[in-house]
């Protein structure tokens, strides 16, 4: 079977633990996480796991499936890239005198759309955002001159839908919840 890139939200409170917990799952499956990040979410209380992975698409409804088991996970969803809308961030730390000596790397920075946060007689720090290969051609262009220091976000990404998925979900909790009230007074 061909493995897809996928990446995976996870919706659920901030529960100690949790995270253990949902990587477990892709061990067990024996499918190595890419990249991982953690933050709120646009839903108050709520917080977001985004987690890529290469697999496939069985492998991956197995494992998402297994997380929304867990007691603390509100809803989990897997998209392909086509799907969603998406970014790493990355930062750079370069010599100074490298940036001073030619126009090399101010031309990479125009060009790979980045900017200089910080510059110091030793060193200069960049941040670029973009995709992965976007940063991995901006790392080899300036590796040339090399490189102090280089650290990459996770992906970050949100659904092309106009509206959150957990949002409906909740909604439909809710409703759900207002029924059986109803039923029982």
């Amino acid at each position: 079977m061909e493995n897809t890139l996928y990446t995976v939200t996870v919706y659920s409170e901030n529960q100690v633990g949790l995270l253990n917990q949902v990587t477990i799952v892709f061990t067990r499956r024996q499918v190595n996480i890419e990249s991982l990040t953690v933050s709120r979410s646009a839903i108050p209380g709520i917080h977001k796991f985004t987690i890529t992975a290469y697999t496939d698409k069985e492998t991956i409804r197995k494992i998402v499936l297994q997380i929304e088991k867990r007691i603390d996970v509100l809803k989990a969803y897997y998209y392909t890239d086509e799907d969603i809308i998406f970014q790493e961030i990355a930062l750079y730390k370069v010599p100074t005198d490298s940036l001073m000596s030619n126009n090399e790397t101010e031309t990479l920075v125009r060009k790979f759309n980045a900017r200089i946060l910080e510059v110091t007689k030793e060193y200069t720090v960049i941040e670029q955002a973009g995709h992965k290969a976007e940063i991995d051609a901006m790392f080899e262009a300036l590796n040339k001159n090399k490189i102090l220091q280089f650290v990459r976000s996770g992906r970050v990404a949100i659904t092309r839908s106009p509206v959150e998925r957990l949002s409906n979900f909740l909604e439909e909790m809710e409703a759900r919840r207002k029924e059986v009230v109803n039923e029982n007074n």
